[in-house]
């Protein structure tokens, strides 16, 4: 298997629907309270993109994007078009969005990541696959136009010059979810004028 560094058509992504994923075990205890366990510790997306499909060249689309990744086979790129960026969909990417580590003098390698926070509480999500040219990077709240690298299909930022001792260091990005179908059978009606008959089109998110 392979991962190929191509994005689904954003035409039908914008369309399609799905979400964060989270599995807990609840158990019920015979006092009718109950005891609940997280099985896993980060979530996983699922999306439909048969949603996404309005015209018969968009069905055309996806059959041929489903064939070039062998259905489950490979995996690939995939924009939510809900969360796709450091900051809030409507804003645009800074330099000091996230948080994506602190200089001790010696690392040069820091992994983009994104921060979700709900009053106290928070999670931190790995960020593998920014989208090439839309990284901006800050050390300390300033800006760095050169001096660093990102690599697009991992999400690591490697500095030329380990950060300082104590250094905040900033990124702000667009990014997409790695996904690949979960399905090897496409079942779509044969009567391209009855589109909205597809059942489901499902993409599940790629961990590593």
């Amino acid at each position: 298997m392979a991962f190929h560094e191509v994005r689904f058509p954003d035409n039908i992504s914008r369309g399609a629907r799905g979400g964060p994923e989270r599995r807990t075990q609840i158990v019920e205890l015979a006092s009718g309270d109950e005891e609940r366990n997280a099985s896993w510790a980060n979530s996983r997306r699922r999306y439909d993109v048969a949603y996404g499909i309005r015209r018969a060249d968009d069905l055309a689309a996806v059959v041929a994007f489903f064939e070039a990744r062998n259905g489950r086979l490979h995996g690939f790129r995939f924009k939510d078009w809900g969360d796709h960026k450091s900051c809030l969909p409507s804003a645009t990417p800074s330099p000091t969005d996230q948080s994506i580590g602190t200089g001790d003098g010696t690392a040069t390698a820091f992994q983009l990541v994104k921060r979700y926070a709900s009053g106290a509480q928070s999670w931190t999500r790995a960020i593998a696959k920014p989208v090439a040219g839309s990284v901006r990077v800050a050390l300390a709240g300033v800006e760095q136009l050169s001096g660093w690298s990102v690599d697009t299909a991992t999400g690591v930022v490697t500095f030329s010059a380990a950060p300082g001792a104590g250094v905040a260091i900033t990124a702000g990005f667009e990014f997409d979810v790695p996904v690949r179908f979960d399905t090897d059978v496409l079942d779509v009606t044969l009567d391209l004028e009855r589109l909205g008959s597809i059942t489901s089109i499902p993409l599940l998110e790629l961990r590593r």
